[in-house]
């Protein structure tokens, strides 16, 4: 993913954040030889049972997930191959009229991570112990962060009996990339306008924008624009080396 310098998250702990509180991903992978590549949206978290540390661009860390197997898109994974995870976080449209200025165009903040790893299948012939065991994680992270406490257990021979329908994964994760695109490129006053449209609105989507652009206004890492033309970073490092940021913004958010 291409990632302009100003975008990028402060530390890895932003994206691994984004993948807990935004399971919902797309996986896609090379297709046949004469046909499209494959994508299938499911939900992939990070492996329970693994309790290594990630890496500053994720590389070591591990997820599971788990699809349909009757999904062609099943048959078509080759354990050992590189497939790309993306996970999309909060976002939200800028209109030019939060900016007070003319000539403007108009962008979409958005928030992503997008996971390079080896897929490996759980089991790949018959679906069984190991599988059941990544529904339950399942469960048990969904449920305690997006659901009303649910209790699984009288349920769990319904599992058994719906298991072997299900394909599980996992993905040692060889690198990511993040883009936290939250109008680096405007000056703090702009910023600030963005910041309390979105957090004024009734849309959690929109609350939740704005609330990691107050995080990373607290991180001190938007840029700041110089009077030499140049963006630097509120720490100091250089985040842009001309003063056509905004029309680059503008350009990624119009495409």
């Amino acid at each position: 993913m291409f990632v302009p310098e100003q975008y990028r998250e402060p530390d890895g702990s932003w994206m691994v954040d984004l993948i807990r509180r935004n399971p919902l991903a797309l996986l896609s992978a090379n297709g046949p030889a004469d046909g499209p590549p494959y994508a299938t949206h499911l939900p992939a978290l990070v492996d329970p049972e693994w309790e290594g540390e990630w890496g500053q661009d994720l590389s070591g860390g591990r997820l599971v997930g788990h699809m349909n197997r009757a999904n062609p898109h099943w048959d078509a994974l080759r354990s050992g191959a590189t497939v790309v995870l993306v996970f999309t976080g909060p976002h939200a449209y800028v209109s030019p009229t939060l900016y007070g200025t003319t000539p403007a165009a108009p962008t979409w903040d958005f928030t992503s991570v997008h996971v390079q790893g080896v897929l490996r299948k759980i089991e790949p012939a018959e679906a069984g112990a190991r599988t059941l065991e990544v529904c339950k994680a399942t469960v048990r992270a969904l449920e305690g962060e997006f659901g009303a406490g649910w209790d699984m257990t009288e349920s769990v021979d319904y599992f058994r009996r719906i298991v072997p329908a299900v394909g599980a994964f996992g993905i040692e994760v060889l690198r990511a990339d993040g883009m936290f695109k939250l109008s680096q490129e405007q000056r703090p006053d702009i910023r600030e306008r963005v910041r309390r449209d979105f957090a004024e609105r009734d849309s959690t989507r929109h609350r939740e924008t704005a609330a990691l652009m107050s995080r990373l206004a607290s991180a001190g890492t938007c840029p700041v624009p110089q009077e030499n033309g140049h963006m630097v970073r509120e720490n100091g490092r250089v985040a842009k080396e001309n003063d056509h940021a905004a029309e680059a913004a503008a350009a990624d958010g119009m495409h």
